[in-house]
């Protein structure tokens, strides 16, 4: 259904770019269109807190996005292995365009509501649940592996890069363009994304002996990816490695602002500084694998990149000046590029392309998971815990802690913050101490070695002589891309 069509009546296909120009293509439209979606997300929170002044009714449009996210996402991935991988991904710029369009009319007939904000989300997450994992899943059919490392630090920039000019190029046109014209913007970029998927080649998966024998209804395909995952203790290992991660720094990020604001007595301009500080350095990351590409030895990759992010995270707790947590806030982002590609390259060498819709779908619902837990860990925490106990001078913590973090209001939540960073950095060190961890790629086939010989692929464990001996390490830790 997708393609220019030749004179003869069959697809034009060498007319279309392919390899790396053809994923270039696709990372370029996206990254345009994930920055209109930004400069609408600002404006549209602008709005929406004008008309509600209400922090929970703001929060609850994540709520919103995030239940059709989880829920989509276990269907998702055997949809992205079984269908046109062209539509899996043109499904989220589809939904946020339908989305989108119907808030931008509504402005235009003066009628906009707050519900239609989380109609909008839902859609959006219904959308990307597709998005990550069939564009993830089809890099490794464009690119060669070796490649892989720089091409992922290009989708680390594509998420970075957004968050730094949105809200400025959005608080410098809505003056001008009003509210309408930006969601005009953004409605044009979904076509472009849209069109440039038209236009250029994306590759269909040969059939792996492990797609075979995952075929069938797609409950079946849905559980067939987590299986995958639980059936190889490296690979497993590796996601509970991001899952400790993910818990533990999210655990920290979630009382970031509260902590600024009362270390600073509600100062917005420090918390934005810092904020864009974030942003740099995400960006800075992405360029700087993109144009390297990460360690040749990738599980060294995540390891170093999670060190760095958990003492970075640590020095920021500790901090209590401006400039301490900029510094450190962009050295926290510039680490995540280099774990994300370097995971990403070792999922997609790994697994084979017709299972990696329903691997990736499986691994980014169990790093979710983290999502909804930390609020609730790190709000109480903060204000019946360590808050109160650090305001307290004569309180044996603040006594013990006070000397580092300073007592009054925000160093509490400061040392939630430094602790967080120091359990990043052990569940690092924890699971570098398994050669399940340390020797993934060596342990594991390149999927073009399983396909190439698929009676070696017959048994649960790609090499069960070599890997069953780490399964008992393999619950110890965590992983998945964000």
């Amino acid at each position: 259904m997708y393609g220019i069509r030749s004179t003869t009546g069959r697809p034009a296909a060498g007319r279309r770019p392919k390899g790396f120009s053809a994923f270039a293509c696709i990372w370029s439209s996206q990254l345009v269109s994930i920055l209109t979606s930004g400069m609408s997300g600002f404006a549209l929170t602008i709005w929406m807190y004008e008309q509600t002044k209400s922090a929970t009714a703001m929060a609850a449009v994540q709520v919103f996005y995030v239940v059709p996210f989880l829920v989509m996402s276990f269907f998702a991935g055997p949809m992205i292995d079984r269908y046109n991988r062209k539509l899996m991904m043109a499904l989220s710029d589809i939904c946020a365009a339908i989305g989108t369009a119907a808030i931008f009319v509504a402005f235009l007939a003066g009628r906009p509501e707050i519900w239609m904000i989380y109609a909008a989300a839902s859609l959006l997450g219904i959308g990307n649940s597709f998005q990550w994992p069939a564009f993830s899943a089809t890099i490794s059919l464009m690119v060669p592996k070796e490649q892989l490392g720089r091409v992922n630090g290009m989708m680390s920039l594509m998420e970075a890069g957004p968050s730094v000019f949105a809200p400025i190029l959005a608080g410098a046109l809505l003056p001008v363009m009003g509210i309408t014209g930006i969601l005009a913007m953004d409605i044009a970029t979904f076509f472009l994304a849209v069109g440039t998927l038209l236009f250029v080649d994306v590759p269909s998966p040969a059939r792996s002996a492990d797609g075979a024998r995952a075929s069938g209804n797609i409950f079946k395909e849905a559980a067939w990816g987590f299986r995958y995952i639980f059936d190889r203790p490296s690979l497993l290992s590796l996601q509970l490695l991001f899952l400790a991660g993910n818990l533990f720094s999210g655990i920290g990020t979630n009382i970031v602002a509260p902590m600024i604001l009362a270390r600073t007595g509600a100062d917005s301009v420090a918390l934005g500084g810092v904020q864009t500080a974030f942003a740099i350095g995400g960006v800075a990351g992405g360029l700087i694998i993109s144009a390297w590409g990460g360690f040749k030895h990738r599980s060294l990759g995540i390891a170093v990149g999670w060190v760095v992010q958990g003492l970075a995270t640590c020095a920021f707790g500790l901090g209590s000046t401006f400039w301490v947590w900029a510094a450190f806030a962009a050295l926290t982002s510039l680490a995540s590029p280099l774990i994300n590609a370097s995971n990403q390259a070792i999922w997609q060498s790994k697994v084979p392309p017709d299972m990696q819709g329903r691997v990736f779908s499986a691994r980014r619902l169990i790093a979710w998971i983290a999502n909804p837990i930390t609020p609730l860990i790190a709000g109480p925490l903060a204000d019946y815990v360590l808050e109160p106990a650090m305001r307290d001078p004569v309180s044996g913590l603040s006594r013990l802690l006070g000397p580092a973090f300073g007592t009054g209001p925000g160093t509490g939540m400061g040392v939630i913050i430094a602790a967080s960073g120091l359990l990043v950095v052990l569940s690092a060190a924890i699971a570098w101490s398994f050669r399940a961890v340390r020797d993934v790629e060596s342990i594991l086939p390149d999927h073009e070695v399983a396909v190439a010989a698929p009676a070696a692929a017959q048994g649960p464990a790609v090499n069960p002589a070599v890997d069953a001996g780490t399964v008992a390490a393999a619950p110890a830790m965590a992983s998945t891309a964000p």
